[in-house]
């Protein structure tokens, strides 16, 4: 039987006046945008944090502390590409990733496919391994409030 590991992430970022909110690295019109050290797409960033988990590597902080000016404003597939690249060292495939953004708004639906479409060609596996899905939190909590959106995401790597 192949090794297989699977990995957790959970990301959260506020939202405040803007005009654009990037989500799996896909820019969307909005009257919000997400605040953060770097470009503060919890999309991505909660997806790192799953491959990382997956790896034993710690945490998106520990590779990136917002301490650091460095990763100020920085594009999050930088990150991405970092723990796809510890993934590789180990001889580890993905073999699905599952993502749920938590949040009233934007409407995920209407750009899930550019989502999935560019979270396949950055992690190179097909479309079909990647799903995306969002909820609501019924206008309870911060999320609810409209004030963030948060992000969970699972990760199934395979020993290649």
């Amino acid at each position: 039987m192949k090794e297989m590991r699977i990995g957790n992430g959970f990301d959260v970022h506020k939202l405040i006046a803007g005009n654009e909110i990037i989500l799996c690295g896909i820019k969307i019109k909005h009257n919000k945008q997400l605040v953060g050290h770097s470009d503060a797409d919890v999309g991505l960033h909660s997806l790192t944090d799953a491959i990382l988990g997956a790896l034993g590597k710690g945490d998106l902080g520990r590779w990136f502390p917002p301490s650091e000016p460095v990763w100020e404003n920085v594009n999050s597939k930088i990150f991405l590409e970092k723990a796809l690249c510890f993934m590789r060292e180990k001889a580890f495939t993905i073999m699905n990733i599952d993502l749920t953004f938590i949040c009233e708004e934007p409407k995920i639906g209407i750009y899930n496919e550019k989502m999935v479409s560019n979270l396949a060609k950055l992690c190179d596996i097909l479309a079909e391994r990647i799903n995306i899905k969002a909820t609501t939190s019924e206008g309870l909590g911060f999320t609810g409030r409209k004030e963030g959106i948060a992000v969970l995401t699972s990760v199934l790597l395979v020993k290649a």
